[in-house]
Parts: structure tokens; C-alpha cells; sequence
């Protein structure tokens, strides 16, 4: 299948994250941590202060994904990642830029694979991961 993407091809995202997120995040998925949710403990930790979850963070790929996806025009789901680090802390109040990027295209399987960094806005790297997309044959929409 010929997948209409090419190595380089970037997509880009960025938010701030709000304390708001941080609690949302830990009801929808019950990561009470107080890493996450206590604001004195997390005062007694090396970062600071809480902390976002590391998965919360990583789900802002998700928005760069999708815009790669728009780009190609083509039908996909997210086959996966894979290497993920979680690097730094992100506090609140942290603004996140998620760079990917597409790292090979592979037709004959149908996938893209593409690496993932996500920066602070002091331009530190909190994250990585490689992420894989399958595409179908089927049309988009």
C-alpha cells in the first residue's frame, strides 16, 4: 500500500498544562499519587511541586498523530509505542510542544513509524517515545 507520508514529515502541538488537567486526568484514570494531587508533598519531592502524570503528557502525541493522519488523507489507527521515557517532571503550569516526526515509511507493511519529543517551554525534554501508525485501504471519514 502507498502511504502518502515521507521521512521528515513533522506535526507539531502545544498546551499549557492546568492544574485542571492534572485533576481530570487523575479521576478519569485513578492515579491518586500524590505526586499528582498533593500539593505539599510533592513540595518535599526533588521537583517541587506535583507533577503531571507521565501519561498524561504522553497522550498530547495523540493531537500530532491526528494531524499527521489529516495530512496523509488516508485511513489509520495508532498501532502503538514504543521506548517511552519519561525524562523530566512537568509541573503545572508547564507549556508542552510535541515535536513528531516521521522516521521511516514502511509500504509493503503499511506503517509509519515516527519519533516523538516533548519540550518545556525552557526548551527541556520531558519525553520521548516512537510511535507506530497502520493505514487501510480503507477511505478516510
Amino acid at each position: 500500500m502507498r502511504i502518502n507520508l515521507a521521512v521528515g514529515d513533522q506535526a507539531r502541538f502545544s498546551k499549557t498544562i492546568g492544574e485542571s488537567d492534572v485533576y481530570l486526568f487523575a479521576g478519569i484514570t485513578g492515579d491518586l499519587s500524590p505526586n499528582h494531587i498533593d500539593e505539599e508533598y510533592g513540595r518535599t519531592t526533588a521537583y517541587g511541586g506535583r507533577i503531571a502524570h507521565g501519561m498524561l503528557v504522553l497522550s498530547l502525541a495523540s493531537a500530532t498523530s491526528t494531524m499527521i493522519q489529516a495530512r496523509a488523507g488516508q485511513a489509520c489507527v495508532s498501532y502503538g509505542y514504543d521506548r517511552v521515557r519519561f525524562i523530566a517532571g512537568v509541573l503545572i503550569g508547564d507549556t508542552l510542544t510535541v515535536t513528531y516526526t516521521i522516521t521511516a515509511v514502511d509500504h509493503e507493511q503499511a506503517k509509519t513509524f515516527a519519533s516523538i519529543e516533548i519540550r518545556n517551554q525552557r526548551d527541556e525534554l520531558c519525553a520521548v517515545a516512537t510511535h507506530i501508525l497502520k493505514f487501510f485501504d480503507a477511505p478516510l471519514g
